[in-house]
């Protein structure tokens, strides 16, 4: 199915690795420009090496997002040199575990800021320019939003905000023809989730930890992939999705919404 992506200019956050990149490939072979802003850290060789694969046409900025002073100059500068943005995905932040016991509330304000203050100035930033190209944009949320984790207050509280974002930014630009959609992201295998799984000890422990997640996941019992995630999430961009506004779409094999006794 051709998505119609093609020469659309489409700004992502935290796009050099996991989900982000995932959906920065995927969106660079159905033709569109990505531009890639994410903070300075190793991925960054390794990122330009894969999108050279699929496409010299790309833009990658690199800036921390907490720095959201930073924000405005990118995506004017995107603007100018391409004369229009058709897309936004906010999808940088991070799972930072800050729990109700142990967590001050400066601490809580910062973790908020991190993970929430970006999606709301980029989309600030980028609405004029969507209202002309009627553009999209589609929010990065989590489970934890919907099913709490018991442990991590800031960060609920954040993709909470998030998709509440959703359907009121969705109800905002109706009548500007500007659709804005949240993918909810469960149990996927992602750099950071590797790097979580090991600190539960050997080869072996992993396994075990993994394989307990995984036996809650009634569709496979398996983690959903970067890829599918990658797909949904150019649907919902793409004019095939002309009709598709303030939904939260859960693409995880049935974890939050269905039984997980299920076997």
């Amino acid at each position: 199915m051709d998505l119609h992506l093609n020469g659309k200019v489409i700004i992502v956050t935290g796009g050099f690795k996991g989900i982000g990149k995932g959906i920065v490939m995927r969106l660079a072979e159905e033709g569109a420009i990505p531009v890639v802003i994410n903070r300075s850290d190793d991925a960054l060789d390794q990122f330009n090496h894969d999108i050279a694969a699929v496409t010299d046409t790309y833009r990658t900025h690199l800036l921390d997002l907490n720095d959201t002073d930073g924000i405005a100059p990118i995506v004017e500068q995107t603007a100018a040199e391409f004369g229009h943005i058709d897309g936004l995905v906010n999808n940088a932040g991070r799972n930072d575990n800050l729990d109700l016991d142990h967590t001050t509330w400066q601490q809580f304000e910062q973790s908020l800021h991190g993970n929430l203050t970006h999606y709301y100035e980029l989309a600030h930033r980028c609405v004029p320019y969507l209202r002309e190209s009627k553009g999209s944009i589609l929010n990065i949320s989590s489970k934890t939003a919907l099913t709490g984790q018991g442990k991590t207050s800031a960060y609920a509280a954040a993709k909470g905000a998030i998709l509440g974002l959703t359907r009121e930014w969705a109800a905002a630009l109706a009548g500007d023809d500007v659709r804005v959609n949240a993918l909810v992201i469960a149990e996927a295998w992602t750099p950071l989730y590797a790097k979580w799984i090991t600190t539960f000890g050997d080869e072996a422990a992993q396994q075990r930890q993994l394989d307990k997640i995984c036996g809650k996941i009634p569709l496979g019992h398996r983690m959903t992939t970067t890829d599918e995630l990658a797909d949904t999430a150019a649907f919902l961009l793409s004019d095939r999705a002309s009709h598709t506004t303030g939904q939260w779409v859960v693409v995880d094999g049935g974890y939050v919404h269905l039984d997980r006794a299920l076997s």
